[in-house]
């Protein structure tokens, strides 16, 4: 008897049997399914590392005057000015950005061709790496954030500050690699002194978040054609919800590289990333790459891994670095070449 009776309540009741079933549809199951998502999403986050395909003794370390700075929010960070050489005219001033898990030495890596060439490269910790602070209150990831962005901040204050003191232009290059990559374009963004950027393996959190979840969602989703079939508005409020959550769980902003380089006055840019990274594929540099304005070029470093095409291509990146920051940075008493296109595979491709 009382399971004709719950039948004839809801036939006497269909249309609210209908509404329920349809907001359980349309509302109830796609939120339990991008609640889902943003979970695992989080998760990459905590735990997805770069690899550390590059040995910290592949090469010399450079030397130069300690020096310490404050963050933009005050937390104490430790930098190195290193001059340019005496016997070669000065060209201008680079400030490196090094990469998540490294420190400011890396830039002898990235850098020694630059300084030789006549550039004064200024060098320095993010907060929790190297000799620079520790916060309690944060852990870093190799997802830019705002923390970082007020330790890139910090140090272009202090250079420009010291550009003033010795009657210099405060224009200034930035070489930035992975994460250092995120924050120099961020930097640029806000700060028009910043005149070109040459940045190595650099992304945008949240695309890349989207990549990782699209790469792994078959692993928490159960129906096949479910996740295959997403439009791509699903994945965008996702990515949207996504960087919500994630602002709250780590207490802190990562700012999206995508829209900062849609936004910003267009200057000089030269991006690199390794053919073979199989951390953050190629389409990642692509995708800025194309948002980017005029001038700009773009290097697939042919067989290089993660920010490994220094390490692969020593003489290349040297010269693309070089003839780079000659054409858009230079401050010589003669003006410098501009960069030619070149068409062979391994080099850049101007547009």
């Amino acid at each position: 008897m009382l399971g004709w009776s719950l039948i004839e309540t809801l036939v006497r009741n269909w249309a609210i049997v209908a509404i329920a079933f349809t907001i359980v549809t349309l509302i109830v199951v796609p939120l339990l399914i991008i609640l889902k998502y943003v979970r695992i999403s989080l998760n990459i986050m905590r735990t997805t590392k770069p690899p550390l395909s590059r040995n910290p003794l592949d090469f010399s370390p450079m030397t130069g005057e300690p020096v310490a700075f404050p963050a933009y929010d005050g937390l104490p960070l430790e930098g190195m000015l290193i001059p340019a050489p005496d016997d070669v005219p000065r060209r201008g001033m680079v400030v490196f950005a090094h990469e998540f898990y490294s420190d400011m030495h890396s830039c002898a890596r990235y850098c020694r061709a630059i300084h030789e060439a006549g550039y004064d490269i200024f060098t320095f910790d993010f907060r929790a790496h190297g000799q620079s602070e520790a916060p309690p209150d944060y852990t870093p990831r190799q997802w830019v954030s705002d923390r970082e962005m007020d330790d890139m901040r910090g140090a272009i204050a202090w250079v420009q500050s010291w550009l003033e003191e010795h009657g210099l232009s405060r224009r200034l290059g930035i070489v930035g690699v992975s994460r250092g990559g995120c924050a120099a374009v961020l930097a640029a963004h806000e700060n028009p002194d910043v005149a070109a950027l040459f940045v190595d393996g650099a992304f945008s959190t949240d695309t890349t978040i989207e990549h990782f979840m699209k790469r792994w969602a078959y692993i928490f989703a159960r129906i096949r054609v479910v996740y295959e079939n997403h439009p791509p508005v699903f994945w965008r409020f996702l990515r949207w919800s996504m960087m919500i959550f994630a602002r709250r769980e780590f207490k802190c902003r990562f700012p999206s590289v995508r829209k900062a380089i849609k936004r910003m006055i267009p200057r000089p840019m030269f991006f690199v990333h390794g053919e073979k990274d199989s951390y953050l594929p190629v389409d990642q540099s692509r995708r800025l790459f194309a948002l980017a304005g005029q001038p700009k070029a773009l290097w697939i470093a042919a067989g290089a891994r993660h920010s490994e095409a220094a390490i692969r291509h020593p003489e290349a990146y040297a010269r693309y670095s070089v003839e780079f920051f000659d054409a858009y940075l230079s401050e010589p008493s003669e003006p410098p070449p501009v960069v030619k296109p070149v068409t062979v595979p391994a080099a850049p491709v101007p547009v």
